[in-house]
């Protein structure tokens, strides 16, 4: 519960934590030396070996609703529940997203939760970690100068039009539209250029859809890079490419093993955004979780309209992984910003918050009626919060058949979670018929109508001119029966984040199509989302400092 007074920083809290030899956190998963490769002392990749990647643990989604611009403690509440259900004897294995430098020093913040529920060293992981993301970013970008190499020096492919964009791990609106190669002579052909955010890279969401090795390259080498003036694809394979690319991620798709606050076991690997990208971390470390412990406790990043419709009709599918539970988080300031409240969301507002549940209700329910998953709905409790909100949030969910806890792990750890981990542990115990929100032999258009009256709550899909051209050329080339991955607003169910709540009847624009051939999906741009964020008018980046005997402040 979070109140007013002095509080201490999550850096301070993390700084101030006595921290276990990463070994002896691998023993607690029946691991040794020989399964490690460690990156300092307090964290390590983990080398598997094919015994030891059998999966025997239940598999617990958290997801929350539509989230306001802080966030409302998704990775909080998976860290607080998996030391609460460590706790409670069930081991338990925490399989997280690694956090990306543009919010770190942007506006949200890292990925290692907050309070007294966090992952450490936080610092590590929030800068730079074991180097995965650098590697991600050197394959892109490697990828990148052979096909203007090639086209430099003579085109031999025949490429007509690049689709391969550079990227970097920054929040830089300065890269979304640049022209590179002027200047003449040798400096290359000229051409307009758009960066992405690293993790919104098809090497980041090849890299967490890869099985191992092979399949990494195998994904890496059909990759589409450019079209020949025929419109036939041209990709990484056909440049060379795909085993370079590989030999510079041949570390990095190691799983990393690392701790939380009560030096309980954390997999952190991958990142891709949820409103960008398949917003899930990587298929190995959650292999890795079932294979280490009863539970792995994992989340999907922003809404469940995102991360979880991904998580499961991507990532479940192409695994072959179905969820045995799934954790709702919400925030009662949240819900009332849903109902229209402005201004100081922590004073009361019972009418705004009444409005705002129809947000809770439409993901719980998507979740059970869609997906069939048994729910429980934590909510993340604030010293501001009061009984008559906490049970409004309470009635609402018990008329749908999903439990209300209030989860109190940011400020007391894994003894305020105790009361949300019994309650997961019984609903795995449940029986459930887990399904997908759409056929796979299903078109791109029925998939994404399929959603939006699904999961969205919208009525229709209307294309551009440019995506429905987008459409037939990726139809034509056989691309038609792809999952999608819808790029939208995380604060709205929309594709509009002024609409927020749970508005009906709406329309899908969807503005433009990207294939992902490598890893195995056809992306979706609707709104004004961007594959290139740039930082707000103060960015975190302003408070970050470090004293002159190395000690990282005001991280968060």
């Amino acid at each position: 519960m979070r109140g007013g007074g002095a509080m201490r920083s999550d850096i301070e809290i993390a700084q101030s934590t006595t921290l276990l030899p990463i070994d002896r956190v691998a023993r607690k998963l029946g691991l040794g030396e020989e399964d490690l490769e460690r990156n300092g002392q307090y964290m390590a990749k983990l080398r598997l070996p094919r015994e030891k990647r059998k999966q025997r643990g239940k598999l617990i989604l958290v997801t929350a609703i539509n989230p306001t611009q802080a966030g409302e403690g998704k990775t909080t509440t998976s860290i607080g529940l998996a030391d609460a259900m460590n706790r409670l004897g069930a081991k338990t294995v925490l399989a997280l997203r690694e956090p990306s430098l543009g919010p770190v020093f942007g506006l949200k913040g890292g990925a290692t939760g907050g309070g007294m529920a966090q992952i450490v060293p936080m610092e590590e992981i929030n800068l730079h970690f074991t180097g995965d993301f650098h590697a991600i970013g050197a394959a892109n970008n490697l990828l990148a100068a052979m096909v203007d190499n090639h086209i430099y020096q003579g085109n031999e492919l025949g490429i007509d039009r690049v689709v391969w964009r550079r990227c970097v791990d920054m929040n830089d609106r300065q890269l979304r539209s640049v022209l590179s190669g002027v200047g003449g002579g040798t400096n290359g052909v000229p051409r307009a250029e758009h960066f992405d955010i690293t993790v919104a890279s098809e090497v980041m969401a090849v890299f967490c859809l890869a099985e191992d090795l092979s399949d990494l390259k195998a994904r890496l080498g059909r990759m589409i890079v450019g079209y020949t003036r025929e419109g036939k694809p041209v990709t990484a394979h056909d440049l060379k490419a795909e085993g370079a690319m590989t030999a510079l991620l041949k570390r990095a798709i190691l799983p990393n093993l690392v701790q939380t606050l009560e030096g309980n076991p954390a997999i952190v690997h991958g990142g891709p955004f949820a409103n960008i990208a398949h917003g899930c971390n990587s298929i190995a470390a959650t292999r890795a979780a079932l294979a280490l412990g009863d539970y792995c406790v994992t989340e999907a990043g922003f809404g469940a309209d995102l991360g979880a419709e991904k998580f499961l009709d991507i990532k479940c599918r192409m695994a072959g992984l179905a969820p045995d539970a799934a954790v709702v988080v919400a925030t009662v300031r949240a819900l009332k910003l849903h109902g229209g409240a402005t201004g100081d969301l922590s004073r009361e507002n019972p009418e705004a918050l009444k409005r705002g549940l129809p947000n809770l209700r439409r993901h719980v329910e998507n979740l059970q009626q869609v997906y069939g998953l048994p729910v429980v709905v934590a909510l993340n409790e604030f010293a501001t919060d009061t009984p008559a909100e906490t049970a409004l949030v309470r009635e609402m969910c018990r008329s749908i058949g999903a439990e209300t806890v209030c989860s109190r792990v940011w400020e007391q750890g894994s003894a305020g979670g105790v009361e949300l981990a019994e309650k997961v542990i019984a609903l795995t115990r449940q029986s459930h018929n887990f399904r997908f929100a759409y056929r796979a032999d299903s078109t791109v258009e029925e998939k994404l109508l399929a959603l939006t009256e699904k999961i969205y709550g919208g009525a229709e899909v209307r294309f551009t001119p440019q995506a429905r051209r987008e459409l037939e050329e990726l139809e034509g080339l056989g691309f038609g029966e792809l999952p999608v991955c819808v790029a939208k607003t995380q604060y709205s169910l929309s594709d509009d984040p002024k609409k927020t709540g749970a508005p009906e009847g709406f329309a899908v624009t969807v503005r433009s199509l990207r294939v992902s051939a490598g890893a195995g999906f056809v992306v979706a741009l609707t709104g004004d989302v961007m594959t290139m964020p740039g930082l707000p008018k103060h960015p975190a980046a302003e408070n970050i400092d470090i004293t002159g005997d190395g000690r990282i402040t005001g991280l968060f």
